[in-house]
Protein backbone atom coordinates (compact mmCIF):
# COMPACT_ATOMS: atom_id res chain seq x y z
CA UNK A 1 0.00 0.00 0.00
CA UNK A 2 1.21 3.15 -0.94
CA UNK A 3 1.74 5.90 1.73
CA UNK A 4 1.08 9.61 0.84
CA UNK A 5 3.98 12.49 0.14
CA UNK A 6 5.14 13.82 3.24
CA UNK A 7 2.68 16.88 4.55
CA UNK A 8 5.60 19.19 4.86
CA UNK A 9 5.78 19.20 0.90
CA UNK A 10 2.97 21.05 0.66
CA UNK A 11 3.72 24.71 0.75
CA UNK A 12 6.96 24.36 2.03
CA UNK A 13 9.41 27.10 0.36
CA UNK A 14 12.12 24.63 -0.62
CA UNK A 15 9.91 21.89 -1.98
CA UNK A 16 8.24 24.73 -4.28
CA UNK A 17 11.62 25.71 -5.64
CA UNK A 18 12.42 21.95 -6.34
CA UNK A 19 9.45 21.99 -8.78
CA UNK A 20 9.53 25.11 -10.08
CA UNK A 21 12.79 23.72 -11.61
CA UNK A 22 12.64 19.70 -11.77
CA UNK A 23 8.93 19.72 -12.97
CA UNK A 24 8.25 23.35 -14.84
CA UNK A 25 11.19 24.11 -15.96
CA UNK A 26 11.16 20.59 -17.50
CA UNK A 27 8.52 19.60 -19.43
CA UNK A 28 5.30 20.81 -22.01
CA UNK A 29 3.51 23.66 -20.41
CA UNK A 30 0.39 25.30 -22.22
CA UNK A 31 0.06 28.51 -22.84
CA UNK A 32 -2.97 30.04 -24.38
CA UNK A 33 -5.18 29.25 -27.67
CA UNK A 34 -3.33 29.97 -31.20
CA UNK A 35 -6.41 31.66 -32.10
CA UNK A 36 -6.06 34.40 -29.56
CA UNK A 37 -3.22 35.30 -31.67
CA UNK A 38 -4.13 35.53 -35.22
CA UNK A 39 -1.92 38.58 -36.72
CA UNK A 40 1.16 39.54 -36.91
CA UNK A 41 2.26 41.32 -32.98
CA UNK A 42 -0.79 39.34 -31.84
CA UNK A 43 0.33 37.55 -28.31
CA UNK A 44 -0.52 35.59 -25.54
CA UNK A 45 0.79 35.51 -22.28
CA UNK A 46 0.58 33.82 -18.76
CA UNK A 47 3.02 33.38 -15.47
CA UNK A 48 3.68 29.33 -14.34
CA UNK A 49 5.53 28.68 -11.37
CA UNK A 50 6.85 31.59 -11.93
CA UNK A 51 8.23 31.61 -15.11
CA UNK A 52 6.53 34.30 -17.21
CA UNK A 53 5.87 33.35 -20.58
CA UNK A 54 4.51 34.50 -24.18
CA UNK A 55 3.95 33.80 -27.77
CA UNK A 56 3.74 36.49 -30.15
CA UNK A 57 2.86 36.03 -34.02
CA UNK A 58 5.96 36.66 -36.48
CA UNK A 59 5.82 38.61 -39.45
CA UNK A 60 5.50 35.54 -41.12
CA UNK A 61 2.89 34.00 -39.50
CA UNK A 62 4.89 31.64 -36.75
CA UNK A 63 4.15 31.74 -33.61
CA UNK A 64 7.34 31.83 -31.12
CA UNK A 65 7.90 31.57 -27.58
CA UNK A 66 9.58 33.89 -25.35
CA UNK A 67 10.85 34.28 -21.74
CA UNK A 68 8.63 37.58 -21.02
CA UNK A 69 12.35 39.35 -19.48
CA UNK A 70 14.55 42.03 -21.31
CA UNK A 71 18.17 41.13 -21.99
CA UNK A 72 18.90 44.66 -20.54
CA UNK A 73 17.59 44.49 -17.31
CA UNK A 74 15.11 42.59 -16.75
CA UNK A 75 11.92 44.17 -17.64
CA UNK A 76 8.61 43.10 -19.21
CA UNK A 77 7.99 43.24 -23.04
CA UNK A 78 4.33 42.65 -22.62
CA UNK A 79 1.73 43.06 -19.70
CA UNK A 80 -1.69 40.86 -19.53
CA UNK A 81 -2.74 38.19 -20.75
CA UNK A 82 -3.19 38.90 -24.80
CA UNK A 83 -2.42 41.93 -26.93
CA UNK A 84 -0.82 43.14 -29.78
CA UNK A 85 2.17 45.33 -30.74
CA UNK A 86 2.63 47.50 -33.57
CA UNK A 87 5.40 45.46 -35.19
CA UNK A 88 8.02 45.34 -32.83
CA UNK A 89 8.06 44.44 -29.05
CA UNK A 90 8.91 47.16 -26.74
CA UNK A 91 10.23 46.55 -23.22
CA UNK A 92 8.28 48.44 -20.65
CA UNK A 93 10.79 49.74 -18.08
CA UNK A 94 13.45 51.39 -20.69
CA UNK A 95 11.99 51.24 -23.77
CA UNK A 96 14.35 48.71 -26.06
CA UNK A 97 12.81 47.73 -28.99
CA UNK A 98 13.05 43.70 -30.28
CA UNK A 99 11.78 42.43 -33.94
CA UNK A 100 8.71 39.86 -33.44
CA UNK A 101 11.26 36.97 -34.06
CA UNK A 102 13.14 37.90 -31.04
CA UNK A 103 16.51 39.82 -31.80
CA UNK A 104 17.37 43.17 -30.99
CA UNK A 105 16.34 45.77 -33.03
CA UNK A 106 17.46 48.75 -30.40
CA UNK A 107 18.92 49.43 -27.43
CA UNK A 108 17.17 52.46 -27.07
CA UNK A 109 19.80 54.97 -25.52
CA UNK A 110 21.83 53.02 -24.45
CA UNK A 111 24.95 54.75 -26.19
CA UNK A 112 28.54 53.44 -26.82
CA UNK A 113 29.51 50.56 -24.79
CA UNK A 114 32.79 48.13 -25.73
CA UNK A 115 32.18 44.51 -26.46
CA UNK A 116 28.63 45.83 -26.63
CA UNK A 117 27.04 43.00 -29.09
CA UNK A 118 23.26 43.53 -30.09
CA UNK A 119 23.49 40.16 -31.72
CA UNK A 120 24.10 38.56 -28.30
CA UNK A 121 21.01 39.97 -26.80
CA UNK A 122 18.09 38.45 -28.16
CA UNK A 123 14.97 37.76 -26.05
CA UNK A 124 15.49 34.26 -24.55
CA UNK A 125 13.46 31.78 -26.99
CA UNK A 126 11.46 28.57 -25.91
CA UNK A 127 11.04 25.63 -27.84
CA UNK A 128 7.11 25.62 -29.16
CA UNK A 129 4.74 23.24 -30.44
CA UNK A 130 0.83 23.58 -31.58
CA UNK A 131 -1.38 20.58 -30.77
CA UNK A 132 -5.00 20.97 -32.13
CA UNK A 133 -4.81 24.74 -31.75
CA UNK A 134 -3.03 24.56 -28.53
CA UNK A 135 0.12 25.90 -27.37
CA UNK A 136 3.03 24.00 -25.71
CA UNK A 137 5.91 25.93 -24.42
CA UNK A 138 8.76 24.52 -22.77
CA UNK A 139 11.82 25.70 -21.10
CA UNK A 140 14.20 22.98 -21.25
CA UNK A 141 17.48 23.13 -23.23
CA UNK A 142 17.22 19.97 -24.85
CA UNK A 143 13.07 19.35 -24.30
CA UNK A 144 11.40 15.93 -24.80
CA UNK A 145 10.13 15.26 -27.88
CA UNK A 146 6.48 16.49 -28.28
CA UNK A 147 4.74 14.05 -30.18
CA UNK A 148 5.75 11.50 -27.17
CA UNK A 149 4.25 13.74 -24.75
CA UNK A 150 1.35 14.67 -26.45
CA UNK A 151 0.54 10.79 -28.10
CA UNK A 152 -1.86 9.58 -24.91
CA UNK A 153 -4.09 12.47 -25.52
CA UNK A 154 -4.17 12.31 -29.36
CA UNK A 155 -4.30 8.76 -29.02
CA UNK A 156 -7.89 9.08 -26.94
CA UNK A 157 -9.39 12.30 -29.19
CA UNK A 158 -9.22 10.07 -32.23
CA UNK A 159 -10.35 6.77 -30.19
CA UNK A 160 -12.91 8.87 -29.21
CA UNK A 161 -13.74 10.92 -32.21
CA UNK A 162 -13.96 13.98 -30.46
CA UNK A 163 -13.38 17.62 -30.80
CA UNK A 164 -12.09 20.55 -29.62
CA UNK A 165 -13.76 23.69 -30.42
CA UNK A 166 -12.31 27.20 -30.69
CA UNK A 167 -12.00 29.61 -27.93
CA UNK A 168 -14.72 31.40 -26.14
CA UNK A 169 -14.32 32.49 -22.43
CA UNK A 170 -11.24 32.91 -20.09
CA UNK A 171 -12.33 32.59 -15.97
CA UNK A 172 -9.64 32.60 -13.51
CA UNK A 173 -9.89 31.55 -9.28
CA UNK A 174 -7.72 31.67 -6.84
CA UNK A 175 -7.36 28.98 -4.28
CA UNK A 176 -5.07 29.14 -0.67
CA UNK A 177 -4.21 25.93 -0.94
CA UNK A 178 -0.57 24.03 -2.55
CA UNK A 179 -0.88 23.24 -6.39
CA UNK A 180 -0.61 19.53 -5.60
CA UNK A 181 -3.52 19.72 -3.13
CA UNK A 182 -5.47 20.55 -5.97
CA UNK A 183 -4.06 17.88 -8.46
CA UNK A 184 -4.73 15.26 -6.43
CA UNK A 185 -8.52 16.33 -5.73
CA UNK A 186 -8.53 16.38 -9.61
CA UNK A 187 -7.16 12.93 -10.29
CA UNK A 188 -9.77 10.84 -7.87
CA UNK A 189 -13.52 10.32 -7.58
CA UNK A 190 -13.08 9.37 -3.94
CA UNK A 191 -14.43 12.45 -3.27
CA UNK A 192 -17.40 13.81 -5.51
CA UNK A 193 -20.15 11.77 -3.40
CA UNK A 194 -19.48 13.96 -0.48
CA UNK A 195 -18.25 17.12 -2.02
CA UNK A 196 -19.87 17.02 -5.31
CA UNK A 197 -23.37 15.68 -4.17
CA UNK A 198 -24.86 17.12 -7.78
CA UNK A 199 -22.17 16.13 -9.98
CA UNK A 200 -22.42 12.71 -8.40
CA UNK A 201 -26.31 12.44 -9.84
CA UNK A 202 -25.08 13.87 -13.17
CA UNK A 203 -22.09 10.84 -13.45
CA UNK A 204 -23.80 7.97 -12.60
CA UNK A 205 -22.04 4.88 -11.70
CA UNK A 206 -18.72 2.83 -12.56
CA UNK A 207 -16.45 5.71 -12.38
CA UNK A 208 -13.20 4.80 -14.05
CA UNK A 209 -9.48 6.38 -13.72
CA UNK A 210 -6.86 5.09 -16.29
CA UNK A 211 -3.38 5.92 -16.58
CA UNK A 212 -1.39 6.20 -20.48
CA UNK A 213 2.00 7.66 -20.06
CA UNK A 214 1.83 10.92 -19.12
CA UNK A 215 -2.13 10.89 -19.28
CA UNK A 216 -4.82 10.54 -16.56
CA UNK A 217 -7.91 9.29 -17.94
CA UNK A 218 -11.29 9.85 -15.76
CA UNK A 219 -14.87 8.88 -17.14
CA UNK A 220 -18.20 7.71 -16.02
CA UNK A 221 -18.78 4.23 -17.65
CA UNK A 222 -22.75 5.29 -17.76
CA UNK A 223 -22.69 8.95 -17.90
CA UNK A 224 -25.34 10.89 -17.16
CA UNK A 225 -26.39 13.69 -19.64
CA UNK A 226 -26.08 16.78 -17.29
CA UNK A 227 -23.92 19.74 -18.52
CA UNK A 228 -20.66 18.41 -16.50
CA UNK A 229 -21.25 14.84 -17.84
CA UNK A 230 -18.43 13.77 -20.21
CA UNK A 231 -14.51 12.71 -20.57
CA UNK A 232 -11.38 14.26 -18.68
CA UNK A 233 -7.87 14.01 -19.55
CA UNK A 234 -4.83 15.35 -17.22
CA UNK A 235 -1.79 16.01 -18.86
CA UNK A 236 1.42 16.05 -16.88
CA UNK A 237 1.99 18.25 -15.03
CA UNK A 238 -1.08 20.98 -14.51
CA UNK A 239 -3.22 20.47 -17.57
CA UNK A 240 -6.94 19.19 -17.83
CA UNK A 241 -8.52 19.06 -20.94
CA UNK A 242 -12.71 18.71 -20.11
CA UNK A 243 -14.73 17.67 -23.00
CA UNK A 244 -18.36 17.78 -22.15
CA UNK A 245 -21.47 17.14 -23.78
CA UNK A 246 -21.76 20.63 -25.72
CA UNK A 247 -18.25 21.88 -25.73
CA UNK A 248 -14.91 21.42 -23.84
CA UNK A 249 -12.71 23.51 -21.09
CA UNK A 250 -9.17 23.65 -20.93
CA UNK A 251 -7.46 24.08 -17.18
CA UNK A 252 -4.14 24.89 -16.32
CA UNK A 253 -3.43 24.24 -12.32
CA UNK A 254 -0.91 27.01 -11.70
CA UNK A 255 1.57 27.22 -8.75
CA UNK A 256 1.72 30.72 -8.00
CA UNK A 257 3.68 30.27 -4.80
CA UNK A 258 4.08 27.80 -1.91
CA UNK A 259 0.17 27.07 -0.74
CA UNK A 260 -1.02 29.16 -3.08
CA UNK A 261 -2.99 28.25 -6.60
CA UNK A 262 -4.14 29.88 -9.53
CA UNK A 263 -6.81 27.88 -12.40
CA UNK A 264 -7.25 29.17 -15.55
CA UNK A 265 -10.03 28.21 -17.54
CA UNK A 266 -10.12 28.04 -20.92
CA UNK A 267 -13.65 27.68 -22.18
CA UNK A 268 -13.79 26.18 -25.86
CA UNK A 269 -17.27 26.22 -27.60
CA UNK A 270 -17.86 27.09 -31.63
CA UNK A 271 -21.38 28.75 -30.82
CA UNK A 272 -19.38 31.50 -28.91
CA UNK A 273 -19.85 32.71 -24.91
CA UNK A 274 -23.64 32.82 -25.29
CA UNK A 275 -23.68 29.27 -25.12
CA UNK A 276 -22.03 28.44 -22.25
CA UNK A 277 -24.55 29.60 -19.46
CA UNK A 278 -25.56 26.16 -17.67
CA UNK A 279 -21.96 24.87 -18.59
CA UNK A 280 -20.51 28.24 -16.31
CA UNK A 281 -23.23 27.58 -13.37
CA UNK A 282 -21.83 24.14 -13.21
CA UNK A 283 -18.34 25.15 -13.48
CA UNK A 284 -19.06 27.95 -10.42
CA UNK A 285 -20.34 25.15 -8.35
CA UNK A 286 -18.04 22.80 -8.37
CA UNK A 287 -15.10 24.92 -8.36
CA UNK A 288 -16.58 26.46 -4.98
CA UNK A 289 -16.65 23.10 -3.62
CA UNK A 290 -13.43 22.13 -4.55
CA UNK A 291 -12.04 25.36 -3.33
CA UNK A 292 -13.71 24.78 -0.21
CA UNK A 293 -12.56 21.23 0.65
CA UNK A 294 -9.10 22.03 -1.08
CA UNK A 295 -8.24 25.20 1.41
CA UNK A 296 -9.04 23.10 4.74
CA UNK A 297 -7.07 19.84 3.59
CA UNK A 298 -4.03 22.71 3.02
CA UNK A 299 -5.31 24.10 6.82
CA UNK A 300 -4.25 20.57 7.94
CA UNK A 301 -1.92 19.80 6.05
CA UNK A 302 -0.11 22.86 7.77
CA UNK A 303 -1.34 22.33 11.17
CA UNK A 304 1.32 19.53 12.24
CA UNK A 305 -0.61 16.67 13.77
CA UNK A 306 -0.55 14.88 9.95
CA UNK A 307 2.79 13.87 8.38
CA UNK A 308 1.74 11.04 6.05
CA UNK A 309 -1.77 8.82 5.09
CA UNK A 310 -2.48 6.21 2.69
CA UNK A 311 -3.78 5.82 -0.96
CA UNK A 312 -6.50 3.44 -1.89
CA UNK A 313 -5.42 0.76 -4.87
CA UNK A 314 -8.57 0.90 -6.30
CA UNK A 315 -10.21 4.77 -5.72
CA UNK A 316 -6.62 7.10 -5.81
CA UNK A 317 -4.95 5.35 -8.82
CA UNK A 318 -4.17 8.84 -10.30
CA UNK A 319 -2.86 10.08 -6.73
CA UNK A 320 -0.47 7.61 -6.37
CA UNK A 321 1.13 8.10 -10.16
CA UNK A 322 1.07 11.91 -9.40
CA UNK A 323 2.63 11.37 -5.79
CA UNK A 324 5.42 8.82 -7.20
CA UNK A 325 6.10 11.39 -10.42
CA UNK A 326 6.48 14.05 -7.62
CA UNK A 327 8.99 11.61 -5.70
CA UNK A 328 11.48 12.36 -8.31
CA UNK A 329 12.52 15.61 -7.34
CA UNK A 330 11.83 15.57 -3.84
CA UNK A 331 14.67 12.87 -2.66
Amino acid sequence: MQRTLPAHLYGDPAAYARERTGVFGQTWLFLGHEAEAPKPGDWIATDIAGHRLFAVRGKDGALRAFHNVCRHRAGPLVQGERGTCPGELTCAYHGWRYTLDGRLRSAVGFGPAEGFDPRELGLFGLSLEIWRGLVFVNLAERPSTFSDFIAPLERLVQERGLNIPGPALHRSHRIACDWKVYVENYLESYHISAVHPALAQELGADYRVTVQGDLVIQESVQSGDGPQAGLWGWLWPNLAVNIYRDGAMIERMVPEGPGRTRLDYLFLRDEGPDALRDALDASDRITAEDAGICEAVQANLSAGAYDTGLLSPTQEVGVAWFQSRLSEVHP
